[in-house]
């Protein structure tokens, strides 16, 4: 196949005279056949996921042949992430690790990603670390429409791509024809509301507790019951678990509390897994849990552009209160907001406003996909998002998860293809409002179903 692959060059800091030129990957697939249609630019998510290998690496082929597709449309431009990109810099440093021997907490993380900061400046001091906001990665999205000659774009972006183009939306919003976003990412909701992503485990569990197979394993009160009964267990004490390493080392790790709700996250991104990893955790079998924290508790790289554009969005105050006092806090904690907005005032990065943050009315024309059993972006964002688009048109697909447009569509093919009209045409008539998914086949924990009394209850619990 023919296609152009480069680099873009551009201001680490565009507020800077003086500021060094960086650079951007980027590739281009030009429709076989013209079209007439707006190129559409593909914005990657993460922060931090670099794609450029799908063009030598078997293992993201399965990428190329889906960007091949969009030959239907347009001119397909994909472009990389300043500070995370193949044909330019990959910015990262080394978090410390985390003690063993007490259990995890949100504030010791906390305290991790601010000593992290500190250290990610020191080590470079030849970098202005403040040019990787939001704003600045907005820019780079204008600057290459403008490079390859082109007057108006469309944005097709998943999860971070989609934060990242409502703020292309927001500060260029000229140049943008038309928009489709998936796991969508609203530009003040870079934080998660707990009760939202709470909701969408209820989702999950409601057709887990149906199922045959789980049946045998699941307490009373089904999988919400169990969660219950963790919480409850882990708010009495705190867990030893020894393991045995890939060395054959005995190792020993302390669950507590704010580790279980951390890991009631865990295993979500496919929702036929998380049943089977949850009921491992009420039924006492927490090896391969304590195996995941210990490699979670060591030092690791950071893909610093995860942070730095975090911090440069943050939220409103508003919304920062809503965060601490909702009530699912209780079950899930703080994990998910409190080490970005401690550790905010040590990135560098500029505080963009509120007026960014805030959504406003927008004319463009913008069709959201979004899944209802999503923990990482819940589709509670796609639908406060909506009234602010009066050309905007969502479809949510019941039992989808963090996943990308098309794979979201995948049992739909006709949706998938009003998809593609929508790129081409703007035309929305053929798109639908609702799906669903069948029901996946849930993965069953890996030991035997506990035994049970003649009435039915596990033997040895009360």
């Amino acid at each position: 196949m023919p296609y152009e692959i480069g680099t873009l060059y551009v201001p680490e800091n565009r507020r800077n005279p003086g500021s060094r030129l960086i650079g951007v990957g980027f590739a281009r697939i030009k429709a076989p056949q013209p079209t007439g249609a707006p190129p559409v630019f593909w914005l990657p998510g993460g922060p931090g996921l670099s794609v450029l290998g799908a063009f030598t690496e078997e293992a993201e082929k399965g990428r190329l042949r889906s960007w091949l597709t969009f030959g239907a449309v347009a001119d397909l431009v994909v472009i990389e992430q300043r500070g995370y990109t193949r044909r330019g810099e990959m910015l990262e440093a080394t978090s410390e690790a985390l003690p063993l021997d007490q259990p995890g907490s949100a504030r010791a993380e906390a305290e991790a990603m601010r000593a992290l900061a500190r250290a990610a400046i020191a080590a470079n001091p030849d970098k202005d670390l403040s040019g990787y906001d939001i704003g600045e990665f907005a820019a780079d999205v204008d600057d290459l429409r403008r490079a390859l000659g082109y007057d108006r774009i469309s944005l097709f972006g998943g999860s971070f791509g989609s934060q990242w183009s409502l703020a292309v939306m927001r500060l260029h919003p000229e140049i943008v024809a038309r928009a489709v976003l998936s796991g969508v990412e609203p530009l003040n909701n870079g934080y998660d509301m707990p009760s939202h992503v709470f909701a969408a485990l209820q989702r999950i569990a409601d057709d887990a507790d149906r199922d045959p197979g789980l049946a045998p394993y699941l307490p009373a009160g089904g999988l919400m019951g169990a969660v219950r009964a963790l919480r409850l267990r882990f708010a009495e004490d705190p867990v030893r678990v020894q393991v045995d390493d890939e060395a054959g080392r005995k190792r020993t790790v302390v669950l507590g509390s704010e580790d279980l709700q951390l890991a009631l996250l865990s295993h979500t991104q496919e929702g036929e897994r998380w049943p089977a990893f949850l009921l491992s955790l009420y039924h006492g079998h927490y090896e391969a849990w304590a195996r995941e924290v210990i490699e979670e508790r060591q030092a690791s790289k950071t893909k610093l552009i995860g942070p730095l554009v975090d911090s440069s969005l943050g939220v409103t105050a508003a919304r920062e209160r809503e965060l601490r006092s909702d009530p699912a806090v209780e079950m899930l904690g703080t994990w998910n907001f409190e080490s970005n907005i401690a550790s905010a005032p040590d990135w560098p990065t500029r505080d963009m406003g509120d007026a960014l943050r805030e959504p406003v009315e927008s004319a463009i024309p913008v069709l959201f996909v979004h899944g209802d059993w999503d923990t990482s972006t819940p589709i509670e964002n796609t639908r406060s998002l909506l009234p602010h688009f009066p050309n905007g048109h969502a479809i949510f697909v019941h039992r989808a998860g963090h996943d990308g447009t098309f794979y979201q569509l995948r049992e739909d093919p006709a949706a998938k293809q009003a998809v593609y009209e929508f790129l081409r045409t703007g035309k929305r008539e053929n798109l639908p409002v609702e799906l669903a998914l069948q029901v996946p086949k849930f993965e069953l924990p890996p030991f035997a179903p506990p035994a049970r009394d003649g009435k039915g209850k596990e033997q040895g619990r009360k």
